[in-house]
């Protein structure tokens, strides 16, 4: 196992562990909004804190950027650990037991090993670059569909950004002809993570930052997954805007965003 990877896994169970701990005393979980619809919990910075203070251990002069404390600049920016320390925050404060810890560590511009833990299920899905992808050390693969009839397709709306709400549910109508159903879970990384797992058979969203996909995209492309932006390139990790699937399903989504997306979306 890559010796980063090591560390990924070791900082992704111990802030899961906290995270998970943490709603045995709900009262002592306090939540403010730091954007429009976007929360922010005292467990959140608690679980980050962990992992920067575990990847400082081992990698103190290495650059960290995190959801809650932005980008924490070392004397080796070369390497990146892009870092979610609570992906599906709402669920979380809701009680919803559907969320995850996020680690991506990236090399020159490029992600070398990722982690997405989810401490409910405690399920450790992991990938290093050019050697598959696992859950909880088992190799997983993408499904390949032929088209999207009796896809399942996961998804988030954008609640951040409700100016392309119109755009977007003209999308997912078009989308919904053709597949077999929608999935809504509230966490980005685990819905590219079940893609990943063939629990689901491809997933797209709009507006999502760095640390939303970058551990979650690697798993899903070591599993087999094509992952594009929604003009089919793959600038998604600056826009924000993916989709991802086997070869087949990822055309045929991407169809319907062509068809049915104002001209902001594909870009």
């Amino acid at each position: 196992m890559h010796p980063m990877l090591n560390i990924a896994i070791r900082a992704a169970r111990k802030a899961g562990n906290h995270i998970a701990k943490s709603l045995e005393n709900v009262e002592k979980i306090e939540s403010t909004q730091k954007g429009v619809n976007d929360f922010v919990t005292n467990v959140d910075k608690e679980a980050e804190s962990i992992i920067i203070d575990t990847i400082r251990a081992s990698y103190p002069d290495h650059t960290v950027i995190g959801e809650e404390s932005g980008l924490l600049t070392g004397k080796d920016d070369e390497v990146q650990w892009i870092i979610d320390p609570l992906d599906g925050t709402t669920n979380f404060i809701k009680g919803f037991p559907h969320f995850s810890v996020s680690i991506a560590v990236r090399l020159k511009g490029k992600t070398e090993v990722a982690c997405v833990y989810d401490p409910m299920q405690n399920e450790l899905f992991t990938a290093q670059r050019g050697s598959g992808a696992q859950l909880n050390s088992a190799r997983i693969r993408v499904k390949q569909v032929k088209d999207l009839q009796g896809a399942v397709l996961a998804t988030g709306f954008p609640f951040k950004q409700k100016q392309h709400s119109e755009s977007y549910f003209k999308i997912m109508s078009a989308l919904f002809v053709d597949c077999s159903d929608f999935r809504r879970t509230g966490s980005a990384a685990l819905d590219l993570c079940y893609l990943a797992a063939g629990r689901v058979d491809g997933f797209f969203e709009l507006g999502l930052k760095p640390w939303d996909i970058a551990a979650g995209e690697l798993i899903a492309r070591e599993a087999g997954a094509i992952v594009t932006d929604f003009a089919g390139g793959t600038d998604y990790m600056k826009s924000g805007n993916i989709v991802a699937s086997s070869a087949r399903g990822v055309k045929g989504i991407l169809k319907h965003i062509r068809e049915n997306g104002n001209e902001t979306l594909l870009k």
